[in-house]
C-alpha cells in the first residue's frame, strides 16, 4: 500500500490514486485555494434566479435534509438567497434523539418538511441483504438518499436540487466529475456508494421492483427533459466540515457529546449504527477508518500537520464500534459471531497477509508500533 504524502490517505481508498509526486487526488488544499469563488457565487446568484422562473410549483428547490450539520448549512443557505425550499428526509431506522432534535430545528428555520418513511419490513430485508452480499450496510441508505429527493423534485414540478459536497472533489475522483456542478448519472454510479448497483439490480422473489421501487433513482435523462437540476452546493461555497459545523452550531444545531465515528463531534450524530458499520467494514476492505478520512481533512485544511495526524491514529488505536455493532445485529437479527464472519469475508487479500504469528497485518503500515 502506498500513502499520500500530504495525507494520511492510502491507495486502497475507492477512486483514490496517488500520482508521481507522492500526492492523492483528493488532495484538494491548493486547488481550492486557487478557486475563483467570487465568480462561483455570482453563477449561484444566476442559477437561483433561473430556478425560480422556472417552478412549476411553489417551491423553488428541493433539499434533501437529515438534520445532520450539512443539511442544515445546505438550508441556512438557501434562504440566505431568497430560494423556498420543500425539505424531505428518508427517515432512518437508526435516527436517534439528537438527530430528531437537529431536524426539529433545521424545520425551525423556516421551511416545508417531508420525512418519508419506507415499509420498515423492506428496508431491514434490504439492508441485510446488502450486508451479507456486499458488506455494506449503508447501500440503501445511500439509494434513499437519492432517489426520495430527486422524485420528490420530480413529482412536484421543482427544478433544483440541492445536495451537499461532491465527494469526488473532497475524497479524490475523477477531474471531469470532481469538477462539476451538477449531479449525473455517471457521477451516481460511481459516487454514490451502492456499489455500482441500482434498486433493480437487488430484486428478486423475495424483494421484488415494486417493493424497491421507492430507492430507484430516476432516469438522468428524464430530469434532464423536465428541466431538473441537481447540483452540489459544495461547488459553489468552500465545503468545509468546520466551517459548515459553526454555521450550522450559530443556527441551533447541537453537536454530540463526543464523537460518534471519526473524530468529528457534529458527525452523525442523526444515525445510532448504519454509518458507524459502514466505515467499520472500510478497515477489513481498505485498511483505514473514518478517522483517517477525517484527519485528512484537516490536513489538507491546515489545520493539523501530518506528522499530528499519524500521532493521533496512534493514540486512538482501533476504533472498534462495539455499542454501535451490538444495535445493528440486534437490527438485523444476528449475533456478533455471524457479524464478524461477514467482516472476515471482505477482508481484503490485496491489503491483508498472515504474518509468522498468523496474524492478519497490513505490510508497511502507516503506523510502525501498531498492535495486530
Amino acid at each position: 500500500m502506498r500513502y499520500c504524502n500530504e495525507c494520511l490517505l492510502p491507495d486502497s481508498r475507492p477512486n483514490l490514486t496517488i500520482g508521481k509526486d507522492g500526492l492523492c487526488n483528493a488532495s484538494t488544499g491548493k486547488e481550492k485555494r486557487n478557486i475563483d469563488w467570487e465568480s462561483r457565487l455570482n453563477q449561484f446568484k444566476d442559477l437561483c434566479k433561473t430556478v425560480r422562473k422556472k417552478s412549476k410549483s411553489q417551491y423553488d428547490c428541493v433539499i434533501p435534509v437529515s438534520g445532520g450539520k450539512d443539511s442544515t448549512w445546505q438550508v441556512i443557505k438557501a434562504l440566505e438567497f431568497d430560494l423556498k425550499p420543500l425539505c424531505v428526509t428518508w427517515r432512518s431506522p437508526a435516527r436517534t434523539p439528537l438527530g430528531q432534535k437537529n431536524l426539529d430545528n433545521l424545520i425551525g428555520l423556516g421551511v416545508d418538511h417531508m420525512d418519508f418513511s419506507i415499509n420498515p419490513l423492506v428496508e431491514k430485508k434490504f439492508l441485510k441483504k446488502t450486508f451479507f452480499l456486499m458488506g455494506s450496510p449503508a447501500i440503501p441508505m445511500h439509494m434513499a438518499i437519492h432517489s426520495v429527493p430527486t422524485n420528490t423534485a420530480l413529482k412536484w414540478g421543482v427544478p433544483l436540487i440541492i445536495f451537499g459536497e461532491n465527494a469526488a472533489f473532497e475524497y479524490g475522483g475523477s477531474s471531469k466529475l470532481s469538477s462539476d456542478w451538477k449531479l449525473s448519472r455517471e457521477w451516481f454510479k460511481k459516487f454514490g456508494v451502492t456499489n455500482g448497483t441500482n434498486a433493480n439490480d437487488w430484486s428478486d422473489s423475495n424483494l421484488t421492483k415494486a417493493d424497491l421501487q421507492l430507492y430507484q433513482i430516476p432516469e438522468f435523462a428524464l430530469l434532464e427533459k423536465e428541466e431538473i437540476s441537481a447540483i452540489f452546493l459544495g461547488y459553489f461555497f468552500n465545503w468545509d466540515p468546520i466551517e459548515t459545523s459553526k454555521v450550522s452550531q450559530r443556527n441551533g444545531f447541537m453537536k454530540a457529546e463526543k464523537p460518534v465515528i471519526g473524530i468529528y463531534d457534529f458527525a452523525d450524530v442523526d444515525d445510532a449504527f448504519i454509518m458507524a458499520v459502514h466505515h467499520w467494514l472500510k478497515w477489513f476492505k481498505f485498511g483505514f477508518t473514518r478517522t483517517w478520512d477525517n484527519l485528512s481533512i484537516e490536513i489538507r485544511a491546515g489545520r493539523l500537520s501530518r506528522d499530528q495526524g499519524i500521532q493521533i491514529i496512534e493514540a486512538l488505536g482501533l476504533e472498534e464500534p462495539t455499542k454501535e455493532i451490538e444495535l445493528f445485529c440486534n437490527y438485523i437479527n444476528i449475533n456478533r459471531k455471524a457479524f464478524d464472519k461477514v467482516c472476515e469475508e471482505f477482508r481484503n487479500p490485496e491489503v491483508w497477509s498472515k504474518n509468522s504469528d498468523n496474524k492478519w497485518i497490513i505490510k508497511d503500515f502507516l503506523i510502525e508500533n501498531w498492535t495486530w
